[in-house]
């Protein structure tokens, strides 16, 4: 797809290059999404008048700076294989605009060369360009030879300062690729932790782009999440990007169910949720399904410490608090608003009981929370099992996993029974015709007949319901 869509900019005339992470991937030999293109010797209006006979041109502004354009080609077929647009830019440079260390601004230079273009990038192993006309490989920072050694490197001492995104960017690269930072970028880092805060919240969460993700999303969603967030903690950065981590890092939880401290627990339980694949909302609810404990702990009387409501200790639950957390993060960084309510309702439920593989119980479980819920319910209960690793290596709680695969195992076979408002073989204008006034009567009637359908599916006729709600009008 992108070998067509670089064809087609290659035959435009403007001697482009293919830049960034389309280049890194292709090194790597792995599909990439990306195909943005550098063109030298032109600003951004050259770049518009280049483009404009050959499709629509808009302004591609990030954090409030025009970087580029986006082009939507006329030709059809590229359109389809483009449907967000190409993205062009001319070559930028840093200018200062004052004494302190954050007075610079980032501006269009027709003059510079691709090679002092690549040098203003964020990491070496993005730095590099390829050019279309010729299959020349630019590579000034050695981005080439930091790929072969899995290493992230910053391209220079500014990189963090001049977007501190890049503070994430680099965490979602040790997630996905599985490359270490060089000390360096780790010292530079630890120095501009703070900066995070001064990043827009989309760009964190909710994301910009077309594929609707942010760095925290895409660092969530790669192979190796533990590891990032681990480097997060060390280096400061994951209190500034996410204060509701404060205090759960280093929190004994001195129970004994866990001895992992509250913040290697979630590490490993986000961890256990990418090695199984699952979904970013069970990801995200991994992630702060315990934060909630240091707020609601109390010691009982055999020495350890309990997160659950009692009266004189703690008014609330810690999935309680846990879930008023999430939804209080996710909202500051944007998330839609489907994603952060699914991932409330996962981290205050988690704390369900599989108990035995009943049939019964499963549609139970499918009838309290619904389908697409109750199944990342289950995806969320087995990481948080897989998660209780013990810091001295001793194994997951095998049994109560089988116990759980079990369950699972129920509520799946049992999502063809009925379950729902909607598999009930009588509606609400049936009871309406029995002579319920409508209102909350009917729905209240319909939830009593769906109860006993649970409980017993071959209730579920059409004659058999009538019969009961003529006993309910």
């Amino acid at each position: 797809m992108r070998k067509e869509i670089e064809q087609y900019v290659d035959a435009l005339g403007l001697d482009a290059y293919l830049v960034g992470g389309a280049v890194r991937d292709e090194l790597l030999g792995v599909e990439s999404k990306d195909a943005d293109f550098l063109v030298p010797g032109v600003d951004t209006d050259g770049l518009k008048r280049a483009l404009e006979p050959h499709g629509r041109v808009e302004d591609l502004v990030v954090a409030g700076r025009l970087v580029g354009v986006r082009f939507h080609p006329n030709n059809p077929k590229v359109r389809s294989l483009a449907p967000a647009g190409i993205e062009f830019a001319p070559p930028r440079a840093e200018r200062s605009t004052g004494p302190g260390r954050h007075d610079f601004e980032i501006v269009a230079d027709p003059s510079l060369s691709v090679e002092d273009d690549m040098r203003r990038r964020d990491f070496t192993i993005n730095a590099m360009a390829r050019r279309l006309r010729t299959g020349e490989l630019v590579d000034p920072t050695g981005g080439r030879d930091d790929l072969r050694a899995g290493v992230i490197r910053t391209v220079s001492p500014r990189s963090f300062r001049e977007d501190p995104l890049r503070l994430v960017r680099a965490l979602r690269f040790v997630s996905q690729l599985g490359f270490d930072l060089d000390e360096a970028t780790l010292r530079q880092m630890r120095e501009e932790a703070g900066a995070v805060k001064l990043v827009s919240a989309e760009r964190i969460g909710g994301g910009l782009k077309a594929d609707g993700m942010g760095e925290l999303s895409k660092l969530l969603l790669g192979d190796e999440p533990a590891r990032a967030l681990r480097i997060a903690r060390d280096t400061g950065v994951l209190v500034e990007l996410l204060p509701e981590f404060r205090k759960a890092i280093g929190f004994d939880q001195e129970s004994r169910y866990h001895d992992l401290t509250v913040d290697e627990h979630t590490f490993s339980v986000v961890q256990a949720a990418a090695d199984a694949k699952r979904s970013l909302a069970v990801r995200l609810a991994a992630l702060f399904h315990d934060l909630g404990k240091p707020y609601v702990a109390w010691r009982g009387t055999d020495g350890r410490l309990h997160y659950y409501a009692k009266p004189g200790y703690s008014q609330r639950n810690h999935e309680q608090v846990s879930a008023e957390l999430a939804g209080r993060a996710l909202r500051r960084l944007r998330y839609p608003n489907a994603v952060r309510e699914q991932v409330v309702r996962i981290v205050r439920n988690h704390m369900f009981r599989p108990g035995a593989a009943d049939p019964q119980r499963a549609r139970r479980f499918l009838a309290k929370h619904g389908d697409e819920l109750a199944l990342e319910l289950l995806a969320h209960k087995e990481a948080d099992l897989l998660g209780k690793r013990g810091s001295d290596g001793e194994p997951p709680p095998q049994e109560e996993l089988d116990r759980l695969a079990a369950f699972a195992a129920s509520v799946r076979a049992e999502r063809g029974s009925p379950h729902r408002l909607a598999d009930l073989a009588v509606g609400g204008d049936d009871l309406l015709a029995l002579g319920l006034r409508p209102g909350p009567a009917v729905g209240h009637a319909l939830r009593e007949l769906l109860d006993a359908v649970v409980d017993n599916p071959e209730l579920n006729t059409r004659d058999e319901l009538l019969r009961r709600a003529r006993r309910l009008a």
